[in-house]
């Protein structure tokens, strides 16, 4: 029996989120797993499944339409379900298409007039549900903001599906295409269309030019919370450098002789799990009604995407092996990029790790990610003079680690115990390994 499909709650405590894209053409049929829809939240752009067989007989809502959580957003049937009238089944489901729901835009991209696309034909629906095009997330926004249709570009994922470097492969190659030799073959658009610019071009304001480049949703929301966590939040700082030379040493004869890559970064996650497990108060997040304390240790770690940082969770890390942190990193990390990340794994807990080592920045100071109470900044290691022991001068490698913490759960004695405990994780690193 055919029935309304209304926008879900992807994250959590959400009210709203943009429906981003349909992969599913009207008049096609999905299986249970299929993505069905694509839905845009604060943190990520993200794949909704299928839970049952079905057909889309009608999309409601554009895409790039904010929606609220629990309103109608298609109808769908079962397989082979005979509908009749639509209109009729509309009516009879309490919908009621309005002009003003035809003509929403996305909010990323600049409102340059009536949308172009127009209801699917018949034939070309029937031909849609033959030929299922499959794509990644990232790849599908790419190439619209590009402009270039996702059916024309041929896939290289696995099953044909189309990743990020097909869509930068097509727009590279209509790049290169001569375009001067072309005339137009449409008769030039009214004064009324063509009096204001596009405002992605460049602008000129006084002596300074520059091209204005549209929020997207995500970027806004990167901005919203940490200023919001800026503001709220009471940040303090403590910073110290570590010696790195043992875990350095002990990574090189990991990855010489175990047949695994493992990163310094896998090795620090290991070492805040540590910290977390002898400094337990640290665990924890500030809310309006109490402290949380965390009976699991999870690690966000940062992972910068052409559209913006996103902070992947690893759960239990205290009770995972080095590669089973190192395989689940990397494993966020394409995801990250490909733009295939759950909601489920933004949430959640207590601190987050940021490296720009890898681009020789020495130290610097991170932001909270909120509600979390702590973040990690790494710098790079460096060769630097140091007074041994016995009072001599020698060279070691060290690292400066800069930790950002919320004085609203978080004392600074405490921060102190919990920095001490990372720093002899990292001076000792063989005890990550037990």
């Amino acid at each position: 029996m055919a029935e309304l499909l209304r926008m879900p709650e992807v994250a959590a405590g959400s009210t709203a989120a943009v429906l981003s894209g349909w992969p599913v053409p009207e008049g096609a049929s999905f299986q249970a797993g299929d993505a069905l829809m694509i839905v845009e939240t604060e943190k990520a752009e993200v794949d909704v499944p299928a839970t049952v067989r079905g057909t889309l007989l009608k999309a409601l809502v554009p895409e790039g339409t904010e929606v609220e959580v629990g309103s109608p957003i298609a109808v769908i049937a079962a397989p082979g379900e005979e509908v009749g009238d639509l209109a009729e089944l509309l009516a009879k489901l309490g919908v009621v298409e309005s002009g003003e729901t035809k003509s929403a835009v996305r909010r990323d991209v600049p409102d340059s007039g009536p949308l172009a696309e127009t209801a699917p034909s018949p034939d070309s629906a029937a031909a849609a549900s033959e030929v299922r095009l499959f794509s990644s997330p990232l790849a599908r926004r790419l190439a619209r903001e590009a402009g270039i249709s996702i059916s024309t570009i041929t896939g290289t994922g696995p099953g044909g599906r189309v990743v990020r470097n097909d869509v930068n492969a097509a727009i590279a190659a209509r790049a290169s295409q001569p375009t001067t030799a072309q005339a137009p073959t449409t008769a030039p658009a009214p004064a009324s269309e063509t009096a204001a610019p596009a405002p992605s071009s460049p602008v000129a304001v006084g002596s300074a030019a520059y091209e204005a480049i549209p929020h997207s949703r995500i970027r806004r929301a990167i901005a919203g919370r940490l200023t919001e966590s800026k503001q709220s939040a009471p940040h303090f700082y403590l910073k110290g450098q570590v010696r790195a030379g043992a875990l350095l040493a002990l990574r090189q004869r990991i990855n010489a002789e175990a047949g695994v890559k493992i990163s310094v970064n896998d090795l620090l996650i290991k070492a805040i799990a540590r910290a977390h497990v002898l400094v337990p108060e640290m665990n924890v997040i500030w809310t309006a009604e109490a402290v949380h304390r965390f009976h699991s240790v999870d690690v966000s770690v940062a992972v910068a995407t052409e559209g913006g940082l996103v902070t992947p969770v690893l759960r239990d890390v205290d009770s995972l092996s080095l590669s089973a942190v190192s395989a689940q990193v990397r494993a966020f990390s394409e995801q990250a990029r490909n733009g295939t990340l759950r909601q489920s794994d933004l949430e959640g807990g207590s601190i987050t790790i940021s490296n720009l080592g890898m681009y020789g920045v020495e130290e610097f100071s991170a932001i909270i990610n909120p509600p979390q109470a702590a973040i990690l900044a790494v710098g790079t290691t460096t060769r630097t003079p140091v007074v041994a022991e016995d009072g001599s001068l020698e060279a070691a490698d060290v690292m400066t680690l800069t930790l950002s913490a919320d004085h609203r759960p978080v004392d600074g004695a405490l921060a102190a115990r919990w920095f001490a405990a990372l720093q002899e994780s990292v001076e000792k690193p063989m005890r990550l390994l037990i």
